[in-house]
């Protein structure tokens, strides 16, 4: 059965689900929904327009659906988004969208620690880590399996490739493709995310044709398009072909060596 502590203010039109527990002192807003088998610890606040899957837990001091840190938020309704079985550690802040009905959405079988902020609009993906006093800016897209360490910082619609693995205390400030190890001040590539990559099932020929495609990319001194082109040509494969579709994709333009 669902437990609510007695000292938990929630609202009666809030959705709970089966076998979810809220814990002490927890604020519940209407419109809020929360799935089954969830645990929500003591001292949190999930604020309206915020949806919640399965098998979630959110540690103390978290709270969700905060109003965005943007002067150009009105008020209007705007959505938070959070998936199925997600580990949100404590004192963490992610905040709803600007525009009118906008999202925030977090997918799902993420591990965020604590003491960060993942800012309005943003899109995060399935099974990344985002670590200690990372701090992620409005409009941010992380894709699956990315690994965020501590103090980062991601500038404003950057996006962070699948499988990416960003060195503590780094300022993402360009997009980060996907499969690299990443550190420095400014991020700035550093090789073939051989553990992470070896984590996630990838076999040898997998990693041999990535590190191909790192070394055209960054040591070959083409252009960037003749070395997107060398890559499809000399190691095609599911993954390269993700990693030249990304760079092409990208706004803000790649990190360099």
């Amino acid at each position: 059965m669902t437990f609510i502590a007695p000292t938990a203010r929630v609202h009666p039109e809030a959705q709970i689900g089966a076998r979810t527990r809220i814990g002490e002192f927890c604020v519940i807003e209407q419109d809020v929904t929360i799935g089954a088998d969830c645990v929500v610890e003591p001292y949190v606040f999930i604020k309206r327009w915020t949806t919640m899957g399965d098998r979630n837990e959110i540690s103390a001091g978290t709270v969700l659906g905060t109003d965005p840190l943007d002067k150009n938020f009105n008020g209007d309704r705007s959505y938070l988004h959070i998936g199925n079985g997600n580990k949100i550690r404590e004192h963490y802040t992610i905040s709803r969208g600007t525009k009118p009905e906008s999202i925030t959405c977090i997918g799902d079988g993420n591990f965020i620690m604590t003491s960060g902020h993942i800012a309005h609009n943003c899109t995060i993906g399935n099974n990344t880590v985002i670590a200690s006093c990372a701090l992620v800016a409005g409009y941010v897209e992380v894709e699956d399996q990315a690994f965020i360490s501590g103090g980062v910082v991601a500038h404003q619609f950057s996006k962070i490739g699948r499988l990416a693995m960003i060195g503590g205390n780094t300022r993402v400030n360009l997009d980060v493709p996907p499969f690299f190890m990443y550190s420095g001040f400014n991020v700035e590539p550093s090789g073939l995310n051989v553990v992470g990559l070896k984590r996630a099932g990838f076999t040898l020929a997998q990693l041999l044709k990535l590190k191909k495609a790192y070394q055209i990319l960054y040591r070959s001194g083409l252009k960037l398009e003749d070395a997107l082109a060398r890559i499809e040509t000399e190691v095609p494969d599911e993954n390269t072909a993700h990693l030249v579709n990304f760079i092409r994709s990208s706004k803000r333009g790649i990190c360099r060596e």
